[in-house]
């Protein structure tokens, strides 16, 4: 797999009836490697260990419906208190980020209320914060690290 812009982290693989799998922590299993996986799984651990956000917090690959159609998310973070802080859509590294993707991820958003917004394909990363007054999303240089509020 190709090298992504993010650091670099320790991941397990499993060779398999001739197809490579990469040990997904959120769900505790061996996932088929695909292109959108590899940046999938650099995503969740730059989540962990780039941002401190703890494993508890964060969910993987779960459908939820918008507008009465079954979609799947890559990567939510929800708050302690059950609110999402984040969804993150994760494209294949040959996928260009355009606006199509931006809309995907705010129909998502529809449904989520997260606060903050990522798009990556492994090679450019965008961050968005939600304002919802104004219905629209601010770019961010980075999303925040994650704070306990004790």
């Amino acid at each position: 797999m190709q090298e992504l812009h993010f650091p670099k982290f320790p991941f397990r693989f499993k060779n398999s009836e001739n197809k490579i799998s990469i040990f997904d922590t959120i769900r505790k299993k061996f996932v088929v490697l695909q292109p959108e996986e590899w940046v999938r799984q650099h995503c969740v651990q730059f989540l962990i260990h780039e941002k401190n956000y703890p494993t508890s917090l964060i969910n993987v690959e779960k459908e939820l419906k918008v507008n009465g159609l079954k979609k799947r998310y890559d990567i939510v973070v929800f708050n302690p208190d059950g609110s999402i802080h984040l969804i993150v859509e994760c494209k294949a590294p040959q996928i260009s980020i355009d606006q199509s993707t931006f809309d995907q991820i705010a129909r998502y958003n529809l449904a989520l209320n997260a606060t903050y917004l990522m798009v990556t394909n492994g090679m450019n990363h965008y961050y968005c914060q939600m304002d919802f007054v104004g219905e629209r999303y601010q770019f961010l240089k980075d999303i925040p690290d994650y704070k306990t509020n004790e």
